[in-house]
């Protein structure tokens, strides 16, 4: 999925290492406070770190309309095997079919493992994990339930909560069993659950994984979809937003909501002056899901504050409203998997993408590979000039992938495109033809002509594709 490779990229020296260091500006007061703008990524400058910079006269042109990225979105999960319709899943499967989905993520790893003590993972401890899969609990017809999402949860590779890295691993960053993470309102099917009855097998948009059923609300098909389908919904425009806190129903109080969630407007007139014991008419009044005292589906109402970075509906589709979106993460601390409240290199332009209503697959290579958009494809070792051609003529938001990793196009500064992207490490050449290495380990900015991959190839040559999501 996200592997590693993609998240080592490399700056090529154009001058040597240093740290700029921008002149503080005194206060009125007489007092001078210092917090100078310090980086070793060569290129980048206090300008850069503005949407303002990159936003052109001609960017808030419509590059879509709504009505044409429903038909965007329903073309691409027709046709890309890595979207799924989950209101179309059936109402059983099969013992095979199950037994497919559950292979399709668990799945013992031809490469040693370690806990976060370093201690070695054994083939014992393998065993206990594929013992929870529960896998003599599978009859020949198996019904499909379906649920929505309650709060942030993670999805994981085996129905544990045990951490998981590579056996040569220098820090406990990549965790190995973390996949991805669920957002409160997020629609799944769940398919099966684990041996102690604490996990579910879930089918989401766009990735199959195990969740905690604490977690889930089970209810209908029909009750499910219907929350989802909500035309009068409010979208979280912010990197995270918060629901007001209230004193009366704790699970939807000071609930986090990150980018591109939808939740439905709801402001009945029962309780149009006195929500929990607040007026909420400063305020957006919604409705989110909770679980019952049986796991079942319930839903209560909950405020965001008008003030917060939302809107009701999704965004325009704009040049402009991508870089602003993808600026509100600038400096967010990577999150393998979504882990750390964050995201990772394929989470952070999905959550921006999510924001206008674009749905796209979980993994680089999946994104990259699929047919979704414009896409300009590339060898290994290709001719540069034609990459680097392309690179200059990019727009933003435009997608570069290399193996593992991808990239999103802010635009062009003194003649160099720019991207912003989740990062975990990077590496460039000194003058001296050494190699640098340091670590970002968040959502940043940085140049790409310049990049190397490693010591003996360049960035350019890894460049494997370049999409327009349109």
């Amino acid at each position: 999925m996200k592997t590693p490779l993609g998240l080592i990229f490399a700056l090529a020296a154009m001058t040597s290492v240093s740290c700029t260091t921008l002149p503080s500006t005194p206060v009125e007061s007489g007092f001078s406070f210092e917090d100078p703008f310090v980086s070793d990524v060569i290129g980048v400058k206090e300008k850069h770190l503005s949407p303002a910079f990159w936003i052109k006269p001609d960017a808030d042109k419509i590059i879509l309309t709504a009505a044409e990225i429903d038909t965007f979105n329903a073309q691409n999960i027709a046709s890309d095997d890595t979207l799924n319709d989950v209101r179309a899943m059936p109402d059983r499967l099969n013992r095979d079919d199950l037994l497919s989905h559950i292979r399709s993520i668990s799945n013992i790893p031809g490469y040693p493992r370690i806990y976060t003590d370093g201690t070695t993972v054994t083939e014992a401890d393998f065993a206990r994990y594929e013992a929870s899969l529960n896998l003599d609990a599978i009859a020949a017809d198996n019904p499909v339930r379906f649920a929505l999402a309650v709060k942030r949860t993670s999805i994981r590779t085996y129905p544990t909560d045990d951490l998981l890295f590579s056996h040569d691993a220098t820090d406990r960053d990549i965790e190995r069993f973390q996949e991805s993470t669920l957002f409160p309102g997020d629609a799944v099917a769940v398919l099966h659950e684990s041996a102690d009855g604490e996990w579910a097998l879930i089918q989401s948009y766009n990735y199959t994984a195990w969740a905690p059923l604490s977690d889930l609300a089970i209810g209908t098909r029909a009750r499910v979809f219907d929350y989802v389908d909500s035309d009068n919904f409010l979208l979280i425009t912010g990197d995270k937003v918060s629901t007001v806190f209230n004193p009366e129903v704790p699970e939807v109080s000071e609930l986090s909501l990150d980018m591109g969630v939808r939740v439905p407007l709801s402001r009945p007139d029962a309780l149009s002056t006195n929500l929990y014991g607040q007026n909420p008419y400063l305020n957006h009044m919604v409705l989110l899901p909770v679980r019952d005292a049986d796991g079942g589906l319930d839903f209560k109402h909950a405020l965001i504050q008008r003030k917060a970075d939302v809107h009701v509906g999704y965004l325009p589709y704009t040049q402009s409203n991508i870089i602003k979106q993808a600026f509100k993460f600038l400096g967010e601390r990577y999150g393998w998997g979504h882990r750390y409240h964050g995201r990772d290199c394929t989470g952070f332009v999905s959550e921006v993408y999510r924001s206008f209503g674009i749905v796209l697959p979980r993994n680089s290579g999946d994104q990259r590979d699929g047919n979704i958009g414009v896409n300009d494809r590339y060898q290994k070792n290709q001719d540069q000039d034609s990459k680097i051609a392309r690179l200059k003529q990019a727009s933003p938001g435009d997608l570069v992938y290399i193996p593992g990793h991808v990239l999103m196009v802010l635009g062009q500064s003194d003649g160099e495109p720019f991207a912003i992207h989740d990062v975990h490490g990077m590496r460039y050449k000194l003058p001296d033809g050494t190699l640098y290495s340091g670590t970002l380990n968040g959502v940043s900015i940085t140049p790409i002509l310049p990049l190397e991959f490693n010591s003996t190839e360049s960035y350019v040559d890894h460049i494997l594709s370049i999409k327009t999501v349109r």
